[in-house]
């Protein structure tokens, strides 16, 4: 793309923001097309706009451990066919091994030319409902290799200059189960880019690609100086830290670690990942495109939000993940759990290692996933369907000034995933909401409390139903961490209830199947708070109170507060008497 000599910065911002509108566009066209609730409901994809050369320009991370690992994806495909790159081509891939994260998110990507130029890339990726193999909506937690886990696709041109290649096509329709869903999800991905290129022609048909181009390059450079002045806020030397993950489904027994070393540097910042462990035999290995999305999203979530996301952006950082390691496995391992529990105890590295550093950026841990994936056919419909159980959301974690949000989401979505519409959920599944309710006391204690889990409870209305339990935070050492002299969240649970037996706790990251009038329920953690509890302002600890938030039994003994439990007023000279005790 050629450059114009200068750019007026009223139109470079102009043109910044009319990317970033593209972007969007394509998110909506995706959110109006696709019949995938995972998709419509919980938005768990983004969207991107590259330069010819890989660059990327602009992005809507819905999710931000998948739009973090966009730059690897287009980067495999356009070092697979090189030249061989043509009007009206689209691409897909989703390869772990060679720029994928994990085998649901399949990304599609389209070139768009300008006069017979190659000017941009169109690209969405997000996670489909049904990749074959031995999971559950992606999720195999027995499994030993990657193929165990579905279907693998190198970059393959599925569109070839306007015409489907009906070989590629049926050959991975024929890899997975529910056929119409994913050839469904998977038009829909491939018309959200062609949205895409027509908005991409009417600004190069606006503006030429001259002034875009050198629009392109201003953004990108203002990114980068923009990220180097808030590195070099932050006082240069080593923070380290490491988080654990509860098991990886094959060896139960034992935990898993992340090790982090922030080495800040001037306006250089590093992640060292060289103490995590070696890669396991489970699912929870993170390919180098999830590790880097990962450590990304804790960084940029701690710092300006208002600087955009692109190639200009992690120019000043650096990632450092062993081959062979937990963070960087080496083929063929399996790696489904990736982009939920162990992107969660890189983001959470990143906090505690930056929380040494600048404090009043820092996030206390937030609730990990906990909730199975399921999948069946619903007998109401008679249709097929597959289902990650949104609703079962935790509570994030406290930051200093600020309580943490209840029933949010996960860190690896930084909040961006959507619950489900409950009656929606209930006519896409066989399942009947018994019971989503805020959990009291389940957040961590603090100056800042965190965001309040949930208790989710539901009744299964068909048989043989599969469910894949999957995620993290189920003993103490996965809790959501407190931060300053904050507490932790509460540890999470699973149980199971099937006729008229006793309700049974059941495991994370293993198979379960579920059959007509079992009862599942979920008990989601908050978040972990942020700094002294008998710091927090005692009139906040007694609303917290007389909304359900905290109990009178937590109100003393966390915050030092007393409360007559019958007029919910504070006693004051109790109060007074155990904060001083306390210190």
């Amino acid at each position: 793309m050629t450059r114009a000599a200068k750019t007026d910065p009223i139109l470079v911002a102009v043109i910044g923001n009319a990317l970033d509108g593209i972007t969007r566009e394509i998110g909506q066209t995706m959110l109006r097309t696709s019949r995938s609730p995972i998709f419509v409901e919980a938005r768990d994809f983004a969207t991107s706009i590259f330069s010819a050369d890989c660059r990327l320009l602009a992005q809507t991370h819905y999710i931000p451990v998948i739009g973090g690992a966009t730059p690897y994806a287009q980067r495999a495909i356009v070092e697979f066919f090189g030249d061989d790159v043509h009007d009206g081509d689209v691409f897909i891939h989703n390869d772990p091994f060679n720029g994928g994260s994990h085998l649901p998110d399949i990304t599609i990507t389209r070139p768009v030319f300008w006069d017979g130029e190659l000017v941009f890339w169109a690209m969405t990726k997000g996670h489909n409902a049904d990749v074959g193999g031995g999971g559950v909506v992606g999720f195999n937690p027995g499994a030993r290799d990657v193929q165990e886990e579905g279907i693998l696709i190198p970059p393959v041109r599925i569109v070839d200059r306007g015409t489907l290649r009906r070989d590629a096509w049926e050959l991975i329709l024929s890899n997975v189960r529910m056929r119409s869903l994913v050839e469904s999800v998977l038009n829909c991905q491939i018309g959200a880019t062609a949205i895409g290129e027509r908005r991409l022609h009417a600004l190069l048909e606006k503006y030429g690609t001259q002034t875009v181009g050198a629009a392109a390059d201003e953004l990108l450079a203002a990114s980068a100086r923009q990220v180097r002045a808030e590195i070099a806020a932050i006082p240069d030397g080593e923070y380290q830290a490491e988080t654990v993950l509860d098991n990886d489904g094959i060896d139960r027994d034992r935990s898993y670690r992340v090790g982090l070393t922030v080495r800040v540097d001037g306006e250089h910042l590093t992640f060292d990942f060289s103490e995590s462990d070696p890669q396991a035999q489970g699912f929870i290995n993170s390919p180098i495109a999830n590790t880097v999305a990962a450590a990304h999203l804790a960084l940029f979530g701690a710092i300006d939000p208002d600087i955009r996301y692109n190639s200009g952006a992690f120019e000043p950082v650096e990632v450092i993940a062993p081959a062979g390691s937990l963070v960087n496995p080496e083929a063929p391992a399996p790696v489904a759990a990736c982009t939920v529990p162990t992107c969660e105890a890189i983001a959470a590295a990143v906090w505690i290692a930056l929380s040494q550093a600048i404090p009043s950026r820092a996030h206390a841990g937030w609730a990990r996933w906990c909730t199975p994936a399921t999948m069946g056919v619903n007998p109401r419909t008679g249709r097929p369907f597959g289902d990650l159980h949104f609703l079962g959301k935790g509570g994030s974690g406290a930051t200093e000034g600020f309580d943490g949000w209840d029933h949010l989401s996960p860190s690896n979505t930084l909040g961006g995933l959507r619950t489900p519409d409950p009656e929606l959920h209930e006519l896409d599944t066989p399942y009947v909401l018994e019971e989503l309710e805020y959990l009291p006391d389940s957040a961590g204690g603090g100056q800042w409390r965190g965001g309040l889990g949930v208790r989710y409870r539901w009744t299964v209305r068909a048989d043989n139903i599969a469910c894949a339990t999957y995620g993290s935070g189920f003993m103490p050492e996965t809790a959501p961490l407190g931060l300053l002299g904050g507490q932790p969240g509460i540890v999470q649970s699973l149980s199971l209830t099937r006729g008229d037996d006793a309700p049974v706790s059941i495991e994370t990251n293993a198979f379960y199947t579920l059959n007509d009038g079992d009862v599942f329920e979920v008990v989601a953690s908050g978040g972990g708070g942020f700094g002294d509890p008998h710091l927090r302002d005692a009139e906040l600890v007694l609303r917290d109170v007389r909304e359900e938030v905290v109990s009178v039994d937590a109100a003393r003994t966390v915050y030092g507060v007393a409360i007559d439990p019958e007029t919910l007023q504070i006693r004051t000279d109790e109060t007074q008497a155990l904060r001083a005790a306390a210190h």
